[in-house]
């Protein structure tokens, strides 16, 4: 073996072998002396909570209530609870390569038979055609005009919508300009208005809502029941899709892990903001570490707040997420002259039953709530595009790396002001929540072919990283699961009947 091959471990094919390398120690991408439990909640847990912001702004907010308002929570439960533990199990899976490699998934996924120059343009293709929609900010201009007017608009008055929702995404761009690391920004912005929200969804349900109806939505999460008799393939896809985040396309926020540091990832380095931050180096190959005692304990905390971040904060906050909102709405539902739930009112629904039973207070307070929840899902979707597309050129080309001199950010920004504007020529093509519909099915397409790639790479990694024999398992069912409810949607879309019919 030669001196280079000593210090190097090639995984899969088409990429560069890794180069071997101690993992650090928590204590030393931290900046702390010990990490104990305050140190987790305040220096460690970060990437689910940009996760899970985008999680309640897209099925928690809007799918899941509309799905239990038309159709009630038995059946309904039974999915978001599914579906939330495989997206959990999923999330850990490809977090569990990329903190031992530092390479983020549309780059690490070019390591699979078939090479970087299928995987990785395919990787990102599907992210696109999945998010760049932008539903989320559309919504968020609905309610946003109906803050600023006092009343929710009329379908003449959606153009003035849409404007406010490209006003939005101006705001974006803004953000994202300022802090030390891009994804810090991400994370504060996210850690605020998740708190925020879940408070107030709370005090919505607690006040408001008989606790009858609490029961009632909590035990149909552990009631196995099939959907509810006549239900729209549509609506069940992308409930499936968007509970949690978005199924077979949760890679695209792994990326967050190594920008935080996590593992590998301090290595390889991270995109800084444009104001506050220096960009330093980022390798385009991760580094591996070796076999040994110290490796091994290293990598045993390592993957320790891995699953904290996800089954702690993540699974915990996606649940609460999702099942507050669809009580809440559901009970508002079944009042007296409550009006239907639709595709149409979705992103302002609460906040116009609310204005009826609790007055203008809770109108304005849900409004915001709504807001809120929709605008960070998009800030960190519009974010995650541009963030993929140039972690996947960076990776992979060599002469885009040159031809920005090593600084990601010389192409970020103006891409993402490009991607701006098609954005916004989009958002004019449908109701936010139509368009939040499309992303959502098309999430479910993702399991097709991205858990298999994980089975196949995270049985490459050395022995302490590797997954058990039961994670191929679940990674097979997140297949089957939302594989299922792809075939079904789209079948649909295409015969005006679905395969199955419940």
């Amino acid at each position: 073996m030669s001196e280079k091959e000593a210090k190097t471990l090639q995984i899969g094919v088409s990429r560069p072998p890794l180069e071997l390398d101690d993992l650090p120690t928590p204590e030393e991408v931290f900046k702390v002396k010990k990490i104990g439990t305050a140190e987790i909640i305040k220096v460690v847990i970060g990437p689910s909570l940009i996760a899970l912001g985008v999680s309640i702004g897209s099925g928690e907010w809007l799918l899941g209530p509309l799905n239990v308002a038309t159709y009630g929570f038995v059946g309904i439960g039974w999915i978001i609870l599914v579906s939330a533990v495989l997206q959990t199990f999923y999330n850990v899976e490809i977090g569990r390569f990329t903190i031992a490699t530092g390479e983020v998934p549309v780059v690490a996924f070019g390591r699979t038979p078939g090479g970087f120059k299928f995987w990785t343009p395919w990787a990102v293709f599907c992210l696109y055609l999945a998010f760049v929609w932008g539903g989320w900010v559309a919504g968020a201009g609905q309610a946003l005009f109906a803050i600023i007017f006092g009343r929710v608009n009329a379908p003449a008055e959606i153009a003035t919508v849409r404007f406010l929702g490209i006003a939005l995404l101006c705001g974006v761009f803004l953000i994202v300009l300022f802090g030390e690391r891009i994804s810090r920004t991400l994370e504060i912005a996210n850690a605020v208005q998740v708190i925020f929200l879940l408070v107030s969804l709370f005090i919505f349900v607690l006040f408001l809502v008989p606790p009858d109806r609490w029961v009632t939505g909590f035990v149909s999460l552990v009631t196995p029941a099939l959907p509810p008799k006549g239900s729209d393939p549509t609506l069940l896809g992308a409930l499936a899709g968007f509970t949690a985040t978005a199924s077979g396309l949760n890679f695209f926020l792994i990326n967050y892990y190594r920008d935080k540091g996590y593992g590998m990832g301090h290595k390889v380095g991270f995109i800084a903001g444009m104001v506050g931050g220096k960009q330093e180096k980022i390798l385009a190959v991760g580094k591996i570490f070796p076999e040994n005692e110290k490796n091994a304990a290293l990598w045993k905390r390592w993957f320790r707040y891995l699953t904290i971040d996800q089954w702690v904060v993540f699974f915990g906050g996606a649940i609460l997420g999702m099942m507050l909102p669809s009580i809440l709405v559901g009970y508002l539902a079944t009042l007296p002259g409550a009006e239907k739930a639709t595709t149409a009112n979705m992103p302002v629904y609460a906040a116009m039953q609310l204005n009826k039973l609790a007055g203008p207070v809770f109108f304005y307070w849900a409004l915001f709530a709504g807001f809120l929840i929709l605008f960070s899902t998009q800030m960190v979707l519009f974010e995650m595009l541009v963030r993929n597309f140039v972690d996947a050129a960076y990776g992979v080309s060599e002469r885009f790396r040159s031809w920005i001199h090593g600084d990601p950010r010389r192409f970020y920004y103006p891409f993402m002001i490009v991607l701006g504007i098609l954005i916004s020529i989009l958002i004019f093509q449908a109701l936010p929540t139509e368009l939040i519909l499309i992303s959502a099915n098309m999430s479910n397409f993702g399991a097709f072919f991205f858990p298999f790639i994980m089975m196949y790479l995270n049985s490459k990694l050395p022995k302490p990283a590797r997954a058990p024999w039961w994670s191929y398992v679940v990674l097979l069912l997140n297949v089957l699961f939302f594989g299922f409810f792809f075939l079904n949607f789209i079948v649909k879309q295409f015969t005006g009947a679905p395969l199955i019919t419940f």
